[in-house]
């Protein structure tokens, strides 16, 4: 499983908690939303992360 902005910004889209966290994300740490969303994609998605699944189903309709 790869990191994908086109995909994780979907999944961002569909969940209002990934949404928030991206705000939080990019005020905490001064991140533009590129990078906010890369940081997203590790900490909820990569490694068994909550939203593992709902990433790699919409990969795989993709």
């Amino acid at each position: 499983m790869k990191y994908n902005k086109i995909i994780m910004t979907k999944l961002i889209n569909e969940h209002r908690e990934l949404h928030d966290e991206l705000k939080k994300i990019k005020v905490e740490m001064g991140l533009e939303k590129n990078l906010a969303i890369k940081a997203l994609y590790h900490s909820a998605v990569a490694d068994n992360g909550r939203f593992m699944k709902d990433y790699q189903e919409l990969e795989r309709l993709q």
